[in-house]
Formats: structure tokens, C-alpha cells, sequence
């Protein structure tokens, strides 16, 4: 049996022993913890009995990391990659793929039976599992642990989050045993500091020893004047040798824009921050690099690496983040300004943090940071083996106050929410093998459905209280026995009494005038009138002290019964909801064809194979035969339009896009259309892109133009127009594969993958 060459924390030992007693475990422990030898003893496990380990992972960039890291560790036969756009030696027993790879092997795959591609896998490492509160890739995950084997050991491993148990339950439910592992325990810990702008030179500490906010803090100004200056002002400097001169150095300093990390890595690359040996490693490493990547030599960052200074965020190369990642990794960049994205798991952990605010821009508006943004940038402080203390340094604006960035420090974790939501490919994919009896049955099996009572929780304590309420004012006793049915007898009766006796006046006068005395008709109407109002006095209502309060309290009742009818139903309705957002998705298959008696037909399996957010969107635009006819080049400008999201509304396409791919564009508007009128009737609002800004970039791409040549003609950075190439590729690998289309689609999609994989699209 595999043993560690150090001491395994306790929380590590009770994950490894839950693990050879065969149950699945959920694992939560900050950032830096060690979580990644919990997963490493299961492929040591597997590696000893020949059996085979799924690890999965959130990003392609994390994928990446941990096959090349494994790779080193275990040997490069040992060790596979499944990314989506990359397939190396899927048959090794460590197989590294993204989450969504792994949701979409298990489609293929029996509920609780292994399918031939799961043949030997013993464990399922499900990396970074709180991505479930990820609003569009949540499902995912709940996906892959519902659809996972029960012979197959799930290993999840989480940063902190409030509601570990209960995920570690629900699966216990779902799939198989399973027991929670939690510690809030770091092996480094965190000392948090408050950088004021009234001390430039300075750092002060943000707590006192008993966790109040440090009574030197001093709030930001806010006028006119305040604002001026912290233009003039180069804070990231200041800070930087702060933290330089304190040797608080190697550091990642957040921020959440991608022009402010290239404009502080600009200001901050002439302090100094690099022994004259350093510099040399670099340049060496540098060279090495530009020799298997030289479509990187005139890359605009490189000066800045020589001083130990770069920027990383999503506008940059993959190859050249890559680069970056390797020298901070190596400890000679000492300060990184990124993205918020660089905490969500790439393993680059720093000595210091820097967060610039604690509030961010949104598509709608500013928001403050939640309580596990906080802790994932934070918690990349501290190196485990190197550092004795991580620091993290909140940088002081305008619009927070120190006290909002204490309670920030100070909050827990937020709970994992579900976002679980039915699809398109869901639907057709639970029908091809089961009855709508069974689908129902594996929908109830959500995350989301389990946790709907916490969801539900206010709605339940709001009809507890009209409960209770409406139970009060059933305790009124009336002094002469009258039932509430009764009250409203009398007043019905009072009110036929009153219309009654103004009517017996009138009848009255009218016999008078007619001279008759005495009139059947009126005497009998006199009669009933009498009757009415003994019937009245029966009640006693009219000598009744608490007859006005009896009222009210009926009104009242009324309106709390009308309550508690509604809220019943939206309880209801809530519980529900995913089975009704099933059922409107099958209702819009059907109504478009796709299924037939509830089993889709072969426009149906056609979907059921597209991974995509808008699988009826591309699978109706593949059968209108819009695409049949055009060339690589023009495919693949449709095809990156309809995944291309809306921009700015004055964002347009700065070339001509060729009179096909135009004429094409505008056919798929009628495509669009179509769908959006039937889900109409069915309360479900799907994106259907036709974005065209990127499409005439890679018309020419495909036509042979050069790298250097295509981003001249864009504003959009390098990373930006790599990223949706590769989407582009994605959508035409699923093209080049389906089924049910015209062949020679198929083979244009074949023919724009080859010429769109050069440098750097082909570069990871």
C-alpha cells in the first residue's frame, strides 16, 4: 500500500480511510488545505490494483495543469486528457477531463450500469464541486453525480462552503454511500491588512487580536478633490514596494479588469523586484520557450516578464499564460495582476494577495464580492511548505468602507445553491432509455429538488404564521353559538330584509293609490318581510356587543384563507418546478418534431448529441440546409456567429463578411424565429446568437490569412479571439461527427477544423 512521504493532516487521514472502506466522500477545506492528496491516494490506489481514476475539473486550463503535473508524477503513459478540443491517450488509467466531458460520457451510460468507456474506473475525482453554483454550468455537476455508477467512488473535493453536509447527504441518497469531510483549518494562515491612502508607505493591520475592525482605519474620502488625487496616484506601486520592502513578495494582486492588469503591470515593472540572477533564469526559461513557441517573440508583455512583472487574464494567449504560470510557479515573477478567474483553481499560489475592491462591475451594476469570491483570491495566500503566514492586503476606495471590508473578512462561507435546470439534450437524452415515469423520478433525484425545502423555507414560515393566524381567529366564540356560516346567513338575511321593507312601502303607497285596501299580492309580500325579520331576530346579531368584531374577524379570515390557498400553491408550484421546466421542453420537442411518443425521432438523436447552451438552435440550423452548400471558411463564419455572445450594442464587425456567409446569417434569422414563437407558448427564453462580429475574422483565418495580420484588423485582444475559435471548433468537431445531416456537411466542418488549428489556435 501507497504511503505519503510526510504526515497527513487529520482531516486528510479521515478522507483516505473513508476511501479504502469504498465510500465516496465529500471533502471541504480552504484553498491551499491539501485537498489534492485525498485524490492522489485514489490514483495510487487505482495504479496498484489496475483499475482506472477520472479526474475531473472545472476549467481546460486546470485540466491541462493537472495532466501535465500528473504526468511528471505518475509517468506520461500513465496519464490521459479529455478536454473537448484535445484526446491524448484517453485509455490511460488517470484519464484528466473537464466536468463537462465526463456529464457527457455518462449520457451514453445506464442509470447505475457502466457503459464500455467507464470499463475499470474505480474512483471519480469531481474537482472544485462548488462550481454547482455556477448559474450556466451548475447543472453539470448535479448531472455527473446522478448519472454517475454507484460502482464508480465519487471524490469531491470543495473549498469552504457552508452546506457541505447536506450536499455530502443528498449524495449519500442519490448515488452511494458517502461521508463529509470538513475543517476550516489552513496549514498557513492569513493575516489581513488595510492599505489607507492617507499611508502610502504603509500597511496597517485590519483586525485587533479579538477580531475588531483596527480603530487607525480611516474610511476614503468621497469629494470632488479625493478623486483627483487617487487618479494622480499610482496605488499598485505603492502597494508593490510596500509588500517588496516588507518581503511580503511573491504576490497576486486582483483586479476586475483586464485593461487595469496590463496598465499596473506597465507602471509597477521599474521597481526592482529581481536579483541580477533571477534575471538571467528568466531569460534562459524565456528563450527555451520562445524556441517551441515563436509565435510568441513579439509578444507586447515580454519586456515586463524581465522585471518580474506580468499580467494574466482571459485577453492574453493560452501559450502565453502558460508561460507566466511557469515563472511565478518558479518564484521569479513576484507580482501577477489578474482576473478574479485566476483564483478559480490554476495552481499558482503566492506568499501575499493584493484585492483592489471589494465590490465589482456587473452587467447590472456594481455588487459587492460574496463571501466565497473573498475566500478563493484570499485563500491563494500562502504557500503550504514555504510560507509560515499568508498575507492579504484589501486595498481602501471610495466606495466601501473599512467596516464592510471587515465583515467581509469575518462572514462564513456561502451555502452551494443548486442551478439545476432541465435542457434541450436532457430531455431527449432521460427519453431514449427511459419513461417519462422514470425521467420524472431521476429529476426529483436534483440537488435542487432535495434542497427545495431550504428553498422554501420562507414560504413554509409564511404559512405557518397565516396558519396560525387564520387558527386565532377560529377561537372566537360567539355569546350565542353562531357559527361563522352563520353570521353570514344573517347578514344575508338583514340585507333581503332591508331591500324587503323598502319595497313593502312602495307596494304600499301604489295599493293606495289604486284604492285597494287590502291586496293579496301586497299582504303576502308584507308577510314575508315579517318573516324575515323574526328570522333576523332569531340570529340575536342586532342586540350582540361583539357583533361588530365578529365581522371584521370573518373579513379578516377571508382574506388569510385566500392567502395560505396561494401560498399552498405556490409551494406547489416551486416544488415542481424543474419536473413543469421538463415537461415545457418536451412539449416544444414535440411540437418541432424532434420527439414522437416520447422518444425522439431522428431529428430527436440529432440534438440529443449536441453540447451546446442552445443544442435546438444548432441542430435546427444543421436540417434547414442553410449550410449545405458553403465552404469551410463560410461554415465557420456561421457557425462562430451563433456562439458568439451579443456584445455592445455599437460593437460591430470592422470587415465585410462574403455574400454566402451574409446570405446565410440572414436565413438563420427566420430559424430563430420559428423556435422562439413555440417556446413562446411555453414560458422558456433559450439565447439564439447571431453575433457576426468575430465571423469575418475567421472567414479570412480559415482563407489563410496570418496571426499577425488578423489581429491588426480587430480591437478584441488575442485571448478573446483564440477563445471563440476554439468554441467555433467545438460546435464543428460535434458537426463533423453528427449523424442525420448531409454528409457533406460533415466534411467541410472536417475540412475548417484543419485549416483552423494553426498557431496560436492549436496551442493550449
Amino acid at each position: 500500500m501507497y504511503k505519503f512521504d510526510f504526515e497527513l493532516d487529520d482531516f486528510q487521514k479521515e478522507a483516505v480511510k473513508y476511501i479504502d472502506e469504498g465510500k465516496s466522500v465529500v471533502v471541504c477545506a480552504p484553498t491551499g488545505a491539501g485537498k489534492t492528496c485525498i485524490a492522489e491516494h485514489a490514483i495510487h490506489r487505482a495504479l496498484e490494483d489496475g483499475t482506472k481514476v477520472i479526474y475531473t475539473t472545472p476549467l481546460k486550463a486546470l485540466s491541462n495543469q493537472k495532466f501535465s503535473d500528473f504526468g511528471r508524477k505518475y509517468g506520461e503513459d500513465k496519464v490521459g486528457l479529455l478536454t473537448g478540443d484535445t484526446s491524448i491517450n484517453r485509455d490511460a488509467q488517470i484519464v484528466v477531463m473537464t466536468t463537462e466531458v465526463f456529464r457527457n460520457m455518462l449520457y451514453g451510460t445506464n442509470l447505475g450500469e457502466l457503459a464500455k468507456n467507464l470499463q475499470g474506473v474505480k474512483y471519480a475525482v469531481l474537482d472544485e464541486v462548488h462550481y454547482m453554483n455556477d448559474e450556466e454550468r451548475g447543472t453539470v455537476w448535479e448531472e455527473s453525480i446522478i448519472y454517475c455508477p454507484t460502482d464508480i467512488q465519487i471524490i469531491a473535493l470543495s473549498a469552504t462552503v457552508a452546506n457541505a453536509q447536506q450536499l455530502c447527504d443528498w449524495i449519500n441518497t442519490v448515488h452511494s454511500d458517502t461521508e463529509c469531510v470538513y475543517t476550516d483549518f489552513r496549514p498557513v494562515p492569513l493575516r489581513f491588512f488595510y492599505y489607507d491612502s492617507s499611508r502610502p508607505f504603509d500597511l496597517l493591520p485590519l483586525l485587533t487580536p479579538d477580531g475588531k475592525l483596527n480603530s487607525k482605519i480611516r474610511p476614503e474620502r468621497r469629494d470632488k478633490n479625493s478623486r483627483a488625487k487617487a487618479k494622480q496616484r499610482n496605488t499598485a506601486k505603492d502597494v508593490i514596494s510596500v509588500l517588496h520592502k516588507k518581503d511580503m513578495l511573491p504576490a497576486i494582486y486582483f483586479t476586475f479588469s483586464r485593461k487595469k492588469c496590463d496598465e499596473q503591470m506597465e507602471k509597477c515593472c521599474n521597481l526592482d523586484l529581481i536579483t541580477k540572477e533571477e534575471a538571467k533564469e528568466i531569460q534562459k526559461i524565456v528563450d527555451e520557450y520562445l524556441k517551441e513557441n515563436p509565435y510568441l517573440e513579439h509578444n507586447k508583455h515580454l519586456d515586463y516578464i524581465y522585471h518580474g512583472v506580468a499580467s494574466h487574464h482571459a485577453g492574453l494567449l493560452p501559450g502565453w499564460k502558460v508561460l507566466v504560470e511557469k515563472l511565478f510557479q518558479k518564484g521569479l515573477i513576484k507580482v501577477v495582476f489578474a482576473t478574479e478567474t485566476l483564483a478559480a483553481g490554476i495552481n499558482m499560489p503566492a506568499r501575499s494577495t493584493v484585492i483592489s475592491a471589494i465590490s465589482k462591475r456587473t452587467d447590472n451594476g456594481h455588487r459587492m464580492l460574496t463571501a466565497n469570491e473573498f475566500l478563493q483570491m484570499s485563500g491563494r495566500a500562502g504557500r503550504r511548505g514555504m510560507d509560515k503566514v499568508g498575507y492579504v492586503t484589501v486595498i481602501g476606495t471610495q466606495f466601501q468602507s473599512p467596516e464592510e471590508v471587515a465583515e467581509l473578512v469575518l462572514s462564513d462561507a456561502n451555502p452551494l445553491e443548486s442551478r439545476f435546470s432541465p435542457k434541450y439534450s436532457m430531455v431527449l437524452n432521460l427519453l431514449q432509455k427511459f419513461s417519462m415515469d422514470e425521467a420524472k423520478e431521476l429529476i426529483l433525484k436534483s440537488f435542487g429538488y432535495y434542497s427545495s425545502s431550504d428553498r422554501l423555507k420562507p414560504l413554509y414560515t409564511q404559512l405557518e404564521k397565516t396558519d396560525k393566524t387564520i387558527e386565532k381567529l377560529n377561537e372566537f366564540v360567539c355569546p350565542y353559538k353562531l357559527t361563522n356560516k352563520d353570521l353570514l346567513e344573517y347578514n344575508k338575511t338583514r340585507e333581503t330584509y332591508v331591500v324587503h321593507r323598502k319595497l313593502s312601502k312602495t307596494l304600499i303607497k301604489q295599493a293606495k293609490q289604486r284604492g285597494e285596501k287590502d291586496a293579496p299580492e301586497v299582504t303576502e309580500f308584507l308577510d314575508k318581510t315579517k318573516s324575515l325579520l323574526a328570522k333576523m331576530k332569531s340570529y340575536h346579531c342586532d342586540i350582540c356587543r361583539t357583533y361588530k368584531k365578529h365581522m371584521k374577524d370573518i373579513d379578516v379570515l377571508e382574506r388569510y384563507e385566500k392567502k395560505a390557498e396561494q401560498l399552498t400553491k405556490n409551494i406547489a408550484n416551486e416544488k415542481d418546478i424543474y419536473w413543469n421546466k421538463f415537461k415545457n421542453h418536451r412539449a416544444v420537442l414535440t411540437k418541432l418534431g424532434y420527439l414522437e411518443n416520447d422518444f425522439p425521432t431522428e431529428k430527436g438523436m440529432l440534438c440529443s448529441t449536441i453540447r451546446a447552451e442552445n443544442e435546438l438552435y444548432i441542430a435546427e440550423m444543421l436540417l434547414s440546409g442553410i449550410l449545405d452548400d458553403l465552404t469551410p471558411a463560410q461554415l465557420s463564419a456561421v457557425v462562430c456567429s451563433v456562439i458568439t455572445e451579443d456584445l455592445r450594442g455599437d460593437v460591430f464587425p470592422s470587415q465585410p463578411l462574403s455574400h454566402p456567409t451574409r446570405k446565410a446569417l440572414n436565413q438563420l434569422k427566420n430559424v430563430r424565429k420559428k423556435i422562439a414563437v413555440v417556446q413562446r407558448d411555453y414560458d422558456i427564453d433559450t439565447e439564439m446568437y447571431i453575433n457576426s462580429y468575430y465571423s469575418p475574422l475567421i472567414e479570412m483565418w480559415v482563407e489563410g490569412l496570418s496571426w499577425e495580420e488578423l489581429t491588426g484588423m480587430t480591437q478584441s485582444s488575442e485571448g478573446d479571439v483564440v477563445r471563440v475559435f476554439k468554441r467555433t471548433i467545438d460546435i464543428l468537431r460535434q458537426i463533423a461527427n453528427a449523424q442525420y445531416i448531409n454528409p457533406q456537411l460533415n466534411a467541410t466542418a472536417k475540412d475548417a477544423i484543419k485549416a483552423i488549428l494553426r498557431e496560436p489556435i492549436d496551442v493550449d
